[in-house]
């Protein structure tokens, strides 16, 4: 079992990296924002909200489920389908 790293380091190593990703974000609304028409119906846009709500949430497991978010479902026959 690996040692757990104290929150305190964990910000510490990490907070730079985290603000650069928040900035890039603000900038990709922004130019959301200043685009013609609108893309408050796209389905992308809507996950790209969810992803927004769940990293919001206190409870652990975040990265899984917005990459659970991104995922398309398991389909057993999928080899089938493509033909490999």
């Amino acid at each position: 079992m690996s040692d757990v790293m104290p929150a305190a380091a964990v910000l510490d190593r990490e907070f730079l990296e985290i603000r650069a990703k928040l900035l890039e974000l603000a900038a990709s609304f922004d130019r959301f924002g200043r685009g013609d028409g609108s893309v408050a119906n796209d389905d992308r846009y809507g996950l790209i909200q969810e992803g927004l709500r769940i990293l919001q949430q206190k409870e652990e497991g975040r990265a899984e489920r917005v990459q659970l978010l991104f995922s398309q479902p398991y389909e057993a026959n999928w080899r089938k389908e493509y033909e490999l």
